[in-house]
């Protein structure tokens, strides 16, 4: 018998859903709300802080310190220091790495044992599982589940855990949990009581808490964002993930970080040193350029944070409206890039009898990219095994999008709702 030449850990890790719905999607040349970034340009100020960063010395184009560019640590410690109520040192408690993803694949390696579990909030990311397996850990599931809310459209807010469901889930085993707000695909931003809970239970069973933040800057009616961390007894049990990606609109500059206590952080550094030992050095200059100008401009009109909101906020508006109008009801998201929506009560024939396996809402993905030239992403990618049939009924929009992308969205949806 011949050998296995993979190793153990990568079994089960697959892309095969993604990579066959953008595949279909291309085939059909569809109207694309699948792809989590802006099919637009990112604003003035990141070309320019790029090209200031490209145009600079010979020390922009070097190797640069192992565990962030010194500029770039500097500025995010003063960024997040107020946010997180807690002095930064941005030596010790802040790494920096390519993209929020790798911050939390180290932040996986360095804390996950064999055997050690992990509770992810459903739905969520399928790379926090996919991280956690690699590790040799255990994913433990606890939905969020949506509770009835007033009349007209149904926000991200009404969705909710139960707290009970949750404290049931922490064993002599566990040893994190993944938080990420605003959630990606619901869009929810949890508010501080609903983190309390969560952080009770971290301090309790002494289980460290990773919080995947990056898209904080992106509220909606109101929102208000909560850093888990700056919870009483939370600072020294959180690792918080964050992104220059989502903050500015240009998620190629591939730039993210992780802050926390350096009890914790120098294990996650351990793992960066043997992965890439360090990062690009022009994109964290110009990420550095980007923060330094968002601290010059703190609550004045010329910040991007503070715009970006308001711009997105027409985006998010103008799609849900043309859901409405072919009969799907839209859950409008508090936070983020993305909008679900229940497509239950439009009335579509999903028989396939040579995929009676294959979930409702794949099905039905694949169906409007094939027959209307729309594609969108099937909510069951974000759910567990064990939670998906409760939310079949569920895809997800992006709508961060070009305006021509949206009305060419707008226009496929409406012609679909005369045709009803």
């Amino acid at each position: 018998m011949s050998r296995k030449l993979h190793a153990r850990r990568v079994e089960g890790i697959t892309t095969a859903l993604w990579v066959k719905i953008f595949k279909l999607a291309a085939d059909y040349k569809a109207v694309d709300l699948s792809l989590g970034y802006p099919d637009y340009c990112p604003p003035d100020i990141v070309r320019e802080a790029l090209g200031q960063a490209v145009s600079g010395d010979w020390s922009q184009h070097q190797y640069t310190h192992a565990f962030g560019h010194p500029a770039l640590v500097k500025v995010l410690a003063q960024f997040f220091q107020g946010s997180l109520g807690q002095e930064i040192d941005p030596q010790d408690n802040i790494l920096v790495t390519v993209g929020a993803y790798q911050a939390l694949h180290y932040t996986f390696q360095a804390l996950v044992d064999e055997g050690d579990e992990v509770i992810i909030i459903d739905p969520s990311c399928g790379w926090y599982e996919s991280m956690v397996k690699m590790a040799g850990g255990r994913a433990v599931f606890v939905p969020l589940r949506p509770k009835a809310g007033p009349e007209g459209l149904q926000s991200s807010s009404h969705w909710a855990l139960d707290p009970e469901e949750l404290a049931g889930k922490f064993t002599q085993r566990t040893k994190a949990i993944v938080l990420n707000t605003p959630n990606n695909p619901l869009g929810k931003v949890f508010k501080r009581e609903e983190l309390q809970v969560i952080a009770d239970l971290c301090v309790k069973h002494g289980v460290v808490c990773v919080s995947d933040e990056v898209c904080e800057g992106l509220m909606y009616d109101r929102a208000q964002h909560v850093k888990i961390a700056s919870l009483p007894g939370m600072w020294e049990r959180t690792v918080t993930i964050g992104s220059a990606g989502k903050t500015f609109s240009a998620t190629g500059l591939k730039v993210g970080w992780a802050i926390g206590p350096e009890s914790i952080l120098k294990h996650v550094k351990s793992v960066h040193v043997v992965s890439v030992y360090n990062c690009p050095t022009t994109p964290q200059e110009a990420v550095a350029r980007l923060f330094q100008r968002e601290l010059e401009n703190y609550g004045k009109p010329e910040s991007y944070i503070l715009q970006l909101p308001q711009t997105l906020n027409g985006k998010r508006k103008k799609l849900a409206d043309s859901l409405v109008s072919v009969g799907m009801q839209p859950i409008m998201p508090e936070g983020g890039y993305f909008m679900i929506a229940d497509f239950s009560t439009i009335g579509v024939d999903l028989q396939d009898p040579h995929n009676t396996d294959e979930p409702y809402d794949y099905r039905f993905v694949k169906w409007m990219i094939r027959n209307k030239g729309l594609a969108t992403i099937p909510m069951s990618a974000f759910y567990s095994p064990e939670h998906q049939k409760d939310f079949e009924n569920y895809v997800r929009f992006c709508f961060v999008k070009e305006d021509s992308t949206l009305r060419a969205a707008e226009k496929i949806l409406r012609e679909w709702s005369v045709k009803k």
